[in-house]
């Protein structure tokens, strides 16, 4: 048997092998067709969490940048991204009337030395992606008597070059906020990402030579076309993964710095000028854009289900809601489960109805805090399996049975999770230690989600003291497959697994290790996110027993109802002298001569090699071919060393998501 290890050549991390023979038996395997465990439909989702600006300038499709000057306890407003145009002067005010409660601070724009046109442009986040076949979308709100149109436009940050623009009439009075809206379709493509949007007016027209400005707003067109929704090419390689589970609103997001500025869903509800923004946990504020109604319907728009995480009392500085003041947080918990599955006439159902969405969004799993057995312990897991924890099960389950509610922590973290709870298991790695926990469910009776896993670094480099791989790579992707298996082997107690974090801004992060890395005009998959899409695209509604012949080929096998196929998952980590595995699979009740598709992946020889945003090439190559079953019903085939694969008999007919399995454990 070979194993992964890791070895210091010359200041280069390289696998190595201890070969304990030169040649690798047969893997023989038989699948019964009958004595296996319905699944739960959900198998594979992802976490959202801005830990990687992958919600303002990543997901979110907002453009502007500091858009409405907000500020918070964590971080004074600013006029960050904003610089003014042909000798403005730019100031922060907060005028006796602001645009809302909300927004209480705002951008005057005043006249310098020079007359005629003056100004300002936003840069974005780190740039703006500007194509001749996407209409603009913006508006802004002003304040001050003006006679004469504003102007804007996309703009070459580099040349200085107008790609668009638009003219739009003044409608603003000296006494009250006005917004405008307009719409903007550059005439040809910018030749880069290094642009901004420009507003201008002519100073003459004005009563006393200044305006004041806020929520300065524009978009792309969006994913499905929603307002204020979601940017495209991100959420495209989102839905390619086949996402069944949606964890939200993230992990440390949700919990907040202190017990003062944990995520409040309240205040991301309705118009855009009645949210405040978020302190956030990531370095930078957050503009509450991206909140609780979008997340719902990014969920619609992908088919996911929500694994919905409520604020448990405990932030991540160690404050500690005491039992006696738990039942606000209890209460509003309640509060936002009645918000998206409550009738159109209960309380907080009525508020979402109001938002335009009557019908309550479907919602079975419900997450008390996240990682509560990390921060501040001992002392605060101590007090979530005290009084925390079953305080929330009580008091939900009560109000809607059918929820299953979710523990933080797992039953690996210490914690015997009281009946009917489910726990959560977070994982981030060396690849020998994913596959070593390859059947770490088997024998486990509690129901868990893995609500975060991913390959960090390499074998050999574990602890947070050392740094990441600077992207997925191919062993580490390898290794996540494994796990992956292990827990579809699993499947009547593993609700689904995540990912973990899920997106990246390449110009601004804290976390190397995410599954999609992007800029302003690019999107790159990574060697994990083929990994995870070959699995998620083919859903077992059933697992079926097989005889167990693990390590260096871990499988699992089972069928899709929906589309009559067998399926059969695998992974090889470590061959022999890295041989090529020869696989015999025999699914009983198989006809000879049935055929099925059978997808390899295999990656570089390098097992470190990752697909790289900077040079755009893709690491993974994908195999596909049409095999039939022998006169013994049988398949045969052979997987090369680091590789993924799946056989599929049901691929004639449509892929179909099972979403109709009821399981609670």
């Amino acid at each position: 048997m070979v194993f992964l290890g890791l070895a210091v050549l010359t200041g280069v991390f390289a696998y190595v092998a201890s070969a304990t023979g030169t040649g690798i038996d047969a893997v023989d395997i038989t699948v019964s067709s009958t004595g296996g465990n319905a699944t739960n439909g959900h198998q594979y989702g992802f976490l959202h969490e801005d830990i990687n600006n992958s919600g303002d300038g990543g997901l979110y499709a907002e453009l502007i940048r500091n858009r409405a000057f907000q500020s918070n306890e964590g971080f004074p407003s600013t006029l960050d991204a904003w610089y003014p145009i042909n000798d403005a002067k730019l100031s922060l005010k907060n005028l006796s009337t602001p645009l809302s409660n909300a927004l209480t601070a705002s951008m005057n724009v005043a006249a310098g030395e020079k007359d005629g046109e003056i100004g300002f442009y936003n840069d974005g986040y780190w740039g703006m992606d500007v194509k001749a076949s996407n209409k603009y979308t913006g508006s802004f709100w002003v304040r001050g008597a003006y006679s004469g149109q504003f102007t804007a436009s996309l703009r070459s940050n580099i040349t200085g070059e107008a790609f668009g623009t638009a003219k739009i009439q003044s409608q603003s009075c000296s006494d009250d906020w006005i917004e405008h809206e307009f719409e903007l379709t550059p005439s040809k493509d910018a030749p880069n990402s290094n642009n901004t949007f420009a507003l201008t007016f002519d100073v003459a027209g004005t009563d006393d030579g200044a305006l004041d400005f806020n929520l300065i707003s524009l978009f792309p067109p969006t994913y499905k076309g929603r307002k204020n929704g979601m940017r495209i090419d991100i959420a495209e390689a989102l839905e390619q993964i086949h996402p069944t589970l949606f964890r939200i609103p993230g992990g440390n997001m949700l919990e907040g710095w202190t017990n003062t500025s944990w995520w409040d869903w309240k205040n991301t509800l309705g118009p855009l000028k009645d949210r405040p923004g978020f302190y956030g946990v990531w370095e930078y504020p957050q503009t509450n854009g991206l909140g609780l109604v979008e997340y719902l319907e990014f969920a619609e728009d992908l088919g996911m289900e929500i694994v919905l995480g409520v604020y448990s009392g405990l932030a991540l500085n160690g404050d500690i809601t005491p039992e006696d003041q738990l039942q606000y947080f209890i209460d509003d918990a309640l509060d936002q489960i009645e918000f998206v599955r409550g009738p159109s006439d209960s309380k907080w159902g009525s508020v979402r109805a109001q938002l335009g969405h009557p019908e309550p969004w479907k919602l079975e799993y419900v997450e008390v805090g996240n990682e509560d057995w990390l921060a501040g312990a001992p002392e605060g897991w101590d007090t979530y399996k005290q009084y925390r924890f079953p305080m929330f099960l009580d008091a939900i389950n009560k109000a809607y049975p059918d929820i299953q509610v979710i523990s933080s922590g797992s039953t690996y973290n210490g914690y015997d999770i009281p009946s009917p709870g489910a726990g959560d298991y977070h994982l981030y790695a060396v690849p020998d230690t994913l596959v070593e926990e390859f059947n770490r469910f088997d024998n486990i009776t509690t129901p868990h989600i893995i609500g975060e896993m991913a390959a960090i670094q390499p074998n050999g480099g574990g602890g947070w003291d050392l740094p990441q791989m600077p992207f997925p790579w191919w062993g580490g992707a390898v290794a996540e497959s494994v796990s992956l298996i292990g827990y579809e082997r699993n499947q009547d107690r593993i609700i689904g697994a995540a990912f973990a974090p899920i997106i990246r801004n390449m110009n601004r992060w804290q976390w190397e290790i995410t599954m999609i890395q992007f800029t302003a005009d690019s999107v790159t998959r990574s060697t994990s996110w083929y990994v995870w899409e070959l699995m998620a695209a083919h859903i077992m509604t059933e697992t079926l027993p097989a005889t167990s012949q693990f390590n260096p080929l871990y499988y699992v096998a089972g069928r899709n109802e929906n589309t009559d196929g067998y399926i059969f998952k695998a992974a090889v980590y470590n061959s022999t002298e890295g041989a090529d595995v020869p696989v015999r699979l025999t699914f009983e009740g198989i006809k000879p001569g049935t055929t099925g598709e059978l997808t390899i992946l295999v990656g570089p020889e390098d097992p470190y090699g990752f697909n790289d945003p900077f040079t755009g090439v893709n690491v993974v190559k994908t195999i596909k071919k049409t095999i039939e079953a022998d006169e013994e019903g049988g398949f045969q085939f052979a997987l090369p060393n680091l590789s993924v694969a799946v056989l599929d008999t049901g691929l004639s007919a449509p892929l179909q998501r099972n979403r109709a399995v009821e399981w609670r454990g």
